[in-house]
């Protein structure tokens, strides 16, 4: 992985966790906080893990690492849970912006939350964030869909044509 495309998986994961987020402002109060029985219980409890998940692996590449992630029970609505993202995931991506590709080939060690101590390249945890948080913005679309609402699409090839479409403007 070089920089460049690192910075692009990044901005793509920015971009989709926006479309999600713009998703589930379609939801009442209600169906956003809603247990549907998926792996975290409602479209709230998702996008909390997706933005809690983003916060320790942040935390790892900074070299510190965490025995929980915080309790954000409070954050129980989508403008909350904006407003609390937002300077987070702005940092995450000034990060990104700023590595080299010494700092991807890094191999640094970190400890997980339940499997112990581990190491290994910096593009590994990379390319694991983006993807996780991609697995579950598809559960969220799914939840969303449960509601008989419409999701927006955050399929990386719709944020490629996307930026290719700005550019061409």
């Amino acid at each position: 992985m070089t920089p460049e495309e690192a910075r692009a998986l990044f901005d793509f994961n920015a971009w989709a966790n926006r479309r999600s987020l713009e998703a589930a402002a379609q939801l009442t109060p209600e169906q956003f906080t809603k247990p549907l029985g998926s792996s975290f219980s409602s479209v709230r409890d998702t996008l909390m893990h997706i933005c809690g998940a983003e916060w320790i692996w942040f935390e790892r590449f900074q070299g510190r690492s965490h025995s929980s992630i915080p309790d954000f029970s409070a954050t129980q609505t989508i403008d909350a849970l904006r407003d609390h993202w937002a300077p987070q995931g702005n940092a995450l991506l000034d990060y990104v912006h700023g590595i080299t590709q010494a700092d991807l080939d890094r191999v640094y060690e970190y400890k997980t939350l339940s499997y112990g101590v581990y190491s290994n390249p910096l593009w590994q945890s990379f390319q694991h964030l983006v993807n996780h948080g991609t697995y579950h913005r598809g559960q969220v679309a799914t939840m969303i869909r449960q509601h008989g609402l419409k999701p927006i699409a955050t399929d990386l090839m719709h944020f490629y044509r996307e930026r290719a479409s700005a550019a061409q403007a």
